[in-house]
This record gives structure tokens, sequence and C-alpha cells, in this order.
């Protein structure tokens, strides 16, 4: 009888880490999908480049979406937002952004680019913002967050140093009624701002890495799972007259 019990025991233990690493497998699994979904949608638009007015950007039913977007306006006169911990070949950073006002729709966030940070992490003083009255670029759902906060840290030149891009709260902080949900990703080919490109999935995980997780968790699963049935296995046949 306590034979069966442990025997009961290490199933009950190997089936729990069956489902968790399963699981775990699922959900980087779904996490490849919807990244790839992602990359998939904006290389659609990258291809396209049929521009939309820069109001789209305002729309909450494309909140999540790509659209390249064109327009004229101006570039509001307030401090820029640098939104904190961001990579570029491996060099640790800030992406530039500034309050865009066009002429027809709500203000957005325009990303003007990646500054590199020193070692002693000394934020680069805040410039005016571009005479350019004419923007193109990539629309975009902010960064995404992860589990940060949005707070916001003013610095001694009136910039705000961020880790999360909130939008809503850039606008309270600005004094704004609004800013846009989805931000431009400047056109790296029109002339100011600084280093940047149109990569989609910046500072994240990409979908193969996520697909390769995946394999490992769900290898773990079956491992787990072939491991009972070894020691199983090996136990009836040390004690053929037990009960399972």
């Amino acid at each position: 009888m306590t034979r069966t019990r442990t025997l009961l025991f290490g199933w009950a233990l190997a089936l729990a880490g069956t489902v968790l690493f399963a699981g775990l497998g699922n959900w980087q699994w779904g996490r490849q999908q919807q990244k790839q979904a992602l990359l998939d949608a904006a290389a659609h638009t990258l291809q396209r480049r049929d521009a939309r007015p820069l109001a789209a950007a305002a729309d909450p039913a494309g909140a999540r979406d790509y659209d390249w977007a064109a327009g004229r306006g101006r570039y509001a006169d307030l401090p820029p937002v640098l939104l904190d911990n961001q990579q570029r070949g491996g060099r640790p950073g800030v992406r530039v952004y500034r309050a865009f006002v066009p002429d027809a729709g709500e203000p957005l966030l325009v990303e003007l680019g990646w500054l590199p940070l020193p070692p002693d992490r000394d934020l680069p003083p805040a410039v005016p913002p571009p005479a350019e009255t004419h923007v193109r670029g990539l629309l975009t759902p902010p960064p995404s967050a992860g589990i940060a906060a949005a707070a916001l840290q003013p610095q001694a030149d009136g910039s705000l140093l961020a880790i999360a891009l909130d939008p809503a709260a850039i606008a309270d902080a600005f004094g704004l009624p609004a800013l846009a949900p989805r931000v431009l990703r400047l056109d790296p080919e029109l002339p100011g701002g600084y280093a940047r490109d149109l990569e989609v999935l910046p500072n994240t995980l990409p979908p193969e890495r996520h697909l390769g997780y995946a394999v490992q968790w769900y290898g773990l699963a079956l491992a787990v799972l072939v491991t009972a049935l070894v020691l199983t296995l090996r136990r009836r046949r040390r004690h053929p007259d037990s009960t399972p």
C-alpha cells in the first residue's frame, strides 16, 4: 500500500509538472504568434506606405494597428520626453519624443530617434524642437511597458525621463487635453533628429526566441512524462507482485 501511495504521489507531481511546463510552452507559443502577426502587419504597411492623415493617430479603433501617416503641423514648445532603458546595437540609451500639433487632429508624440548614454548616465541636454513642419512615418502603439509604471521624472533642463511611455500621463504632465494613443516613428530619411529606424519590436524578444522557449518548455513537459514512465516500469520489474 505504501508503494502504491508513493507511486500515485510521484505521478501526481509528474502530471502537475507536465501541465505547468506545457502551459508555459503554450504561453510562449502565443507570444510568438502575436509578435509575428505584428511584424507581418508592419511589413505590409511599410511596403505600401499609403499615407493616412495624422489624425488617424487619435482613432481609438486603430490604437493597436500600424499605419503610414504624413501631415503638417508644428512641434509644441514643450520639453522632450526621454524613454529610458532603450538599447541600440547593444548600447544603452534613451529614445527622444516630442509633442507635435498637426494642422488637423489631436497632438501626438513623435519619436525623433535614439541617443546613447555615457557610463555615468548623464542625460543629454534638451535642445529646441525641430523646425520642420512636415512629418511622416509609422504610426505604432507606444513601446510595451511590461510591468513598469508610467512614472515621469522631471530633469533639471525641463525634460521628462520615463521608463514607460503613457500618452495620457504625459498629456497630464504637459497640461494638454489629450495626446493621441499612437506615436509616430519618424521616417529615418527625413532630416533632423537622432539615430533612428522603423524596427517594430525594439528592446523585446523576437518571435523566433519565443518559439525557441516554447520548444524548451514542451521538451521539459515531455521529459517529465518519459521520466515518470521509466521509473514506473523499473519499479514494476523490481516489484512484480506490487499493485500499481
